[in-house]
């Protein structure tokens, strides 16, 4: 049996990814309706070799369609995700609004997938932080080895992770240092971004540690386990599209990186490349447009007892987000967890 999928942010990064997604992937849908808001309506995204014409969002009968993947933002989610999930629609949204909210399952297929069976209490699932995607998808086997009692990461975020607007700006600043008049001041981010680096993903908590940070840490306990405690510091890097991650832990137990690297190389959605050899590594560049998270560097660290550090790389907008959506729904399915599965 075929589904019916509308796909609400049709027009944004992730909303146009999440189509080529359910497309590569051959997703068993009888329809796919691209949604956005009213001033959209009309324009044509591409899906596969065809092109969809934009519903209007508040218009559209979701009553007829059975998933409902939401890539709108959290202000758009907290309004409609109820109401969609209220028509029988099942919602997977990839904004921050349900992440936190007990009766919402947060999953990533490869790590919690047996928790999404939990959708039923509001007929919505929620997606998690990109960088946290990736990231629990390298924790979990390597927690099921040998335990992880803390991590310390620092990731380095492309700026399409802050959407189109973050990425024209990195692009016309880039211009702006060689053409003259093409200007290079700041709106989107707080400082320049081009040729910069800035220590700074979402806003300030009392705390010190930015929304971003805060993110990762609440959600891999979430997620994977609560006992498992989480530094972060999230960067903004001049790279259009893939996040990267250099993750230390520190483990229960003694794991070797030749342990490590045998587990990873066996583990779902994870491809391992660890040369120690100049370019021996993944990279943003190579990992746009893969389904993969690549993880490289895994070695030793000498200054804890059972201490690993490696590096972690992946396409932000795929399995940080587009990807992990379409996952979440085939997980549904193949578990047999839709309302009229036999």
């Amino acid at each position: 049996m075929g589904y019916k999928v509308a796909v609400v942010g049709a027009t944004g990064n992730v909303g146009r990814e999440m189509l080529n997604v359910l497309a590569e992937r051959e997703f068993p849908a009888d329809e796919v309706y691209a949604i956005a808001s009213r001033r959209s309506v009309g324009t044509e995204v591409s899906f596969g070799d065809r092109e969809l014409k934009c519903h209007d969002l508040e218009q559209f009968d979701f009553s007829k369609v059975d998933f409902c993947l939401m890539s709108a933002g959290s202000a758009v989610s907290k309004e409609w995700s109820p109401k969609i999930g209220a028509k029988g629609c099942i919602v997977i949204d990839n904004s921050s609004y349900w992440r936190y909210d007990q009766d919402v399952p947060l999953i990533v297929p490869e790590v919690n997938a047996a928790a999404v069976a939990g959708y039923t209490k509001k007929n919505i699932v929620a997606n998690p932080n990109c960088s946290t995607a990736q990231l629990v998808v390298v924790l979990k086997p390597l927690h099921d080895a040998a335990k992880i009692k803390r991590v310390v990461v620092s990731t380095y975020q492309s700026v399409s992770g802050a959407g189109k607007e973050a990425m024209d700006e990195l692009w016309r600043q880039t211009k702006g240092i060689y053409v003259p008049g093409q200007g290079v001041e700041p709106s989107k981010f707080p400082k320049q971004i081009a040729f910069n680096c800035i220590p700074q993903i979402d806003v300030f908590m009392e705390d010190g540690y930015t929304k971003e940070e805060w993110k990762m840490m609440v959600e891999t306990k979430k997620i994977l386990d609560p006992a498992i405690k989480l530094t972060a510091t999230c960067v903004r890097v001049p790279v259009f599209v893939g996040h990267s991650e250099a993750v230390t832990i520190e483990f229960e137990k003694a794991i070797s990186p030749e342990e490590a690297r045998a587990i990873l190389r066996e583990s779902p959605g994870i491809m391992v490349v660890d040369k120690r050899e100049p370019g021996g590594y993944v990279t943003p560049v190579e990992a746009a447009g893969e389904y993969a998270t690549y993880v490289s560097r895994i070695r030793e660290d000498a200054t804890v007892e059972n201490g690993l550090s490696l590096w972690v790389v992946s396409d932000n907008l795929l399995k940080g987000a587009a990807l992990n959506t379409v996952q979440i729904a085939e997980t549904l399915i193949n578990r047999k967890l839709m309302p009229n599965a036999a």
